[in-house]
């Protein structure tokens, strides 16, 4: 089994960011090789500005990443860009997200979230993580019923699975590799 770990990366109230990360962690827990914990950043105390010490809010948040095998990090797209929790919890760790994949869903109102998995792509590549090519993308306004659970389509059904078939195949290989070798930046 890989360890993916789904982080719903907005904290707004109101946000559909729970919504679209249950269904999305739904879908992924029918796979076989996947076993899924949900990390949700609402439900962690993080400090309002970056201490000289890790809180111990920030070292159980670390420490869920440095075991995890692999990522999928749901997203809002706010003015064509990520949530600031989001970018504060990536700061967070650091060797915990070394040589591990990271898939993306991503959702905006009259947008898919494009621009926010590709701002989201140049930060995890700056902390030496791979992200895979495919996401899924949702534009509630379109994509999703009256209560903002997105709407099983073969073609959205089809992007999770691509998306998915790419996380699991380099988790697997990168999980041997850090086996293997440790990875060193």
């Amino acid at each position: 089994m890989l360890g993916v770990s789904v982080i719903l990366g907005s904290t707004r109230d109101g946000r559909a960011c729970d919504t679209v990360g249950r269904w999305f962690a739904e879908r992924a827990r029918r796979r076989a090789d996947v076993a899924v914990e949900v990390l949700d950043l609402a439900g962690y105390a993080f400090p309002g500005s970056y201490p000289g010490t890790a809180t111990p809010a920030m070292r159980e948040f670390t420490a869920a990443v440095g075991s995890a095998d692999a990522f999928v990090v749901v997203t809002p797209e706010y003015h064509r860009s990520f949530p600031a929790p989001l970018k504060q919890a990536i700061d967070y760790a650091y060797d915990e997200w070394h040589a591990k994949p990271v898939g993306f869903v991503s959702y905006g109102c009259g947008s898919t979230g494009f621009y926010a998995v590709e701002q989201l792509r140049t930060v995890f590549g700056a902390l030496h993580a791979v992200t895979v090519r495919d996401w899924v993308g949702l534009d509630l306004l379109a994509d999703a019923d009256g209560d903002g659970r997105p709407r099983d389509t073969d073609g959205r059904l089809r992007a999770v699975a691509t998306m998915l078939d790419q996380l699991t195949w380099w988790g697997r290989a990168l999980r041997d590799a850090r086996l293997a070798h440790p990875y060193v930046s």
